[in-house]
């Protein structure tokens, strides 16, 4: 089967909040779900998944209304900042504090109360999940960019705790094979081919 990650699309910052931040997209990044959701009307999928938080919802809602799919959520597919009361685009962490961005990714986000391994563990299962549950066909998982760094990263056998290698932009589309005995192979990684035209919506996503 063939398994289509969409990292979504550019949220906005949040300083602080009571609670969890779940920000929500901004309006480069809704017109960034809007192209990769009719670009992805061409790929006939077969089911659509989704993230719980607020921005992957949204990056999803236009391929939702377009192909009058149903985005089923799964809870593991969400990032691992899920309960952080602030929400800092990593764009912006790396430019404002890149040496804070390199301890954040070093320390295992120990500091937030969350681990990589389990994390790295949780999205793999929870992919895995859908995997099985649609054998043969292509769906399309709408999420993050350290949930589809995570299975990346396990498809080639990075270890559990370094796995952060690879930039996916905002709403770029990264793709993997999944053979029916589970074997994993990367077709392609940030591809983006929907901005063509509308160079303005091909923001760097980090």
């Amino acid at each position: 089967m063939e398994l289509i990650f969409v990292r979504h699309g550019r949220p906005e910052h949040v300083v602080e909040v009571e609670g969890s931040a779940d920000p929500a997209l901004t309006e480069v990044g809704h017109q960034q779900a809007q192209r990769v959701g009719k670009w992805l009307m061409a790929a006939q999928l077969d089911a659509l998944y989704v993230s719980p938080m607020q921005r992957a919802r949204q990056t999803a809602a236009p391929l939702v209304t377009l192909s009058g799919m149903t985005a089923v959520v799964r809870d593991h597919l969400r990032e691992f900042d899920h309960g952080g009361s602030s929400y800092i685009p990593t764009e912006v962490l790396k430019t404002t504090a890149p040496e804070a961005y390199r301890e954040r990714i070093a320390s295992g986000f120990v500091d937030e109360g969350f681990y990589q391994v389990q994390f790295m563990t949780d999205v793999v299962g929870a992919v895995d999940r859908i995997v099985a549950d649609h054998r043969g066909q292509r769906v399309a998982v709408v999420c993050h960019g350290g949930v589809i760094n995570a299975y990346l990263g396990y498809c080639l056998g990075f270890p559990d705790d370094d796995y952060m290698r690879f930039d996916v932009d905002y709403s770029s589309v990264s793709r993997v094979f999944v053979s029916s005995t589970f074997q994993r192979s990367i077709a392609s990684i940030n591809e983006r081919p929907h901005f063509e035209g509308h160079p303005h919506l091909a923001v760097r996503g980090g």
